[in-house]
């Protein structure tokens, strides 16, 4: 696992039509990774007045958020990944810790320290300080499928059956949540260093697939107003 990364993102909303095609397209120039496809569960935290995420849907040109990831159902002492992310003039930057649920807990609730060393660690303990009071969120779970670039640095994902969870947050409950998409759709993701290749710009035209921005956990929480705002 990288511990830190560097590297535009770009996002498409798929169709299942699309979804085929990409598949069928990709053959000839990417490999599913060794992990096949994986079922990821984020923790997001945020202030109890969701400033980060409100800043995030604002779009000031700098975005930042912090999540704990789990690589399928977690269990108490299982490893997890917490992750400060930020977005700035196009170029997304990403420093993660390995770690456990409980003491990520225990880091938040100012119980403890990060048990770990390092400039990552001091840059996650900042972004907490700075803040004063962070709290679980949303859970944001999907099905990932991550194709890599033989002798390249381009990497691709497409998340099936995104989802979010405003309760039981946490990452060992289940992998249970609310659709963020229509039936059949998916999210592709491309992760690159530099520019995309013009092979993979004739497939995208190719398959009338068009850039979106499109943020899982700002969809949520959306919804969710959404849904506030129909009840009131």
């Amino acid at each position: 696992m990288i511990d830190v990364m560097q590297r535009y993102e770009l996002k498409y909303i798929l169709s299942k039509e699309q979804v085929e095609f990409l598949r069928k397209m990709l053959v000839n120039h990417m490999e599913v990774d060794e992990y096949g496809k994986t079922s990821i569960a984020s923790l997001y935290y945020d202030t109890p007045d969701s400033r980060l995420i409100r800043d995030s849907i604002e779009d000031f040109g700098y975005k930042e958020k912090i999540r704990l990831r789990s690589y399928g159902l977690a269990k108490e002492n299982s490893p997890v990944f917490l992750e400060l992310k930020r977005k700035y003039d196009k170029v997304v930057y990403k420093r993660r810790i390995k770690s456990t649920e409980n003491d990520v807990n225990a880091f938040f609730n100012r119980d403890e320290e990060l048990c770990v060393n390092g400039q990552i660690a001091k840059e996650i303990s900042y972004f907490r300080d700075y803040y004063k009071t962070l709290i679980p969120a949303c859970l944001i779970i999907y099905d990932r499928v991550a194709y890599y670039e033989p002798n390249g640095d381009l990497r691709l994902t497409i998340d099936y059956n995104p989802r979010y969870r405003l309760h039981d947050l946490n990452l060992t409950t289940s992998m249970e949540g609310t659709s963020l998409l229509k039936e059949g759709e998916a999210i592709l993701e491309i992760k690159v260093h530099g520019s995309i290749p013009l092979w993979l710009t004739h497939i995208l035209d190719a398959g009338n697939i068009k850039k979106s921005s499109f943020s899982k956990y700002g969809t949520a929480y959306k919804q969710q107003i959404h849904c506030l705002q129909a009840l009131a």
